[in-house]
């Protein structure tokens, strides 16, 4: 039990880091700005979604599934953005919406959104040892 609170407090510390760190980088002035601006980004927003639902979901075959999943919905919202119905278009018109589903079809997103996912898988193995390995040991 008490393992299983230690790896909900390291997801929740994981996605506070994450979050405040991908908005971050769309403002980021630095050097590499511009990567970091485009590309940075796409990354974190993986590497949230596969700590999200890691949070939800939790077990062995999760920790491989769930990259799967984050970087097909995610693929498939980058191609949503080929598409402009109206409500598509207002939901889009919101920072969260734009935050969420993104406004622009770029095909370089789909490496740096694997890139995340690969660091999400990870992430995700560390966590799930935090959580599991004291079990197998006793």
């Amino acid at each position: 039990m008490l393992e299983s609170r230690n790896q909900t407090i390291f997801i929740i510390i994981s996605m506070l880091i994450v979050v405040p760190m991908g908005i971050l980088s769309k403002f980021y002035s630095g050097p590499g700005h511009q990567w970091f601006n485009d590309y940075g980004g796409d990354i974190l927003y993986e590497i949230f979604w596969c700590l999200f639902a890691f949070w939800l979901f939790r077990s062995r075959a999760a920790i491989i599934q769930i990259p799967i999943w984050v970087f097909v919905i995610t693929c498939i919202l980058e191609f949503l953005q080929l598409w402009h119905p109206p409500l598509l278009n207002e939901i889009r018109a919101t920072l969260i919406g734009k935050l969420l589903l993104g406004t622009t079809f770029v095909w370089w997103d789909f490496p740096h959104y694997a890139l995340g996912c690969i660091v999400g898988w990870l992430w995700l193995r560390q966590l799930y040892k935090i959580g599991y390995a004291k079990k197998s040991q006793g």
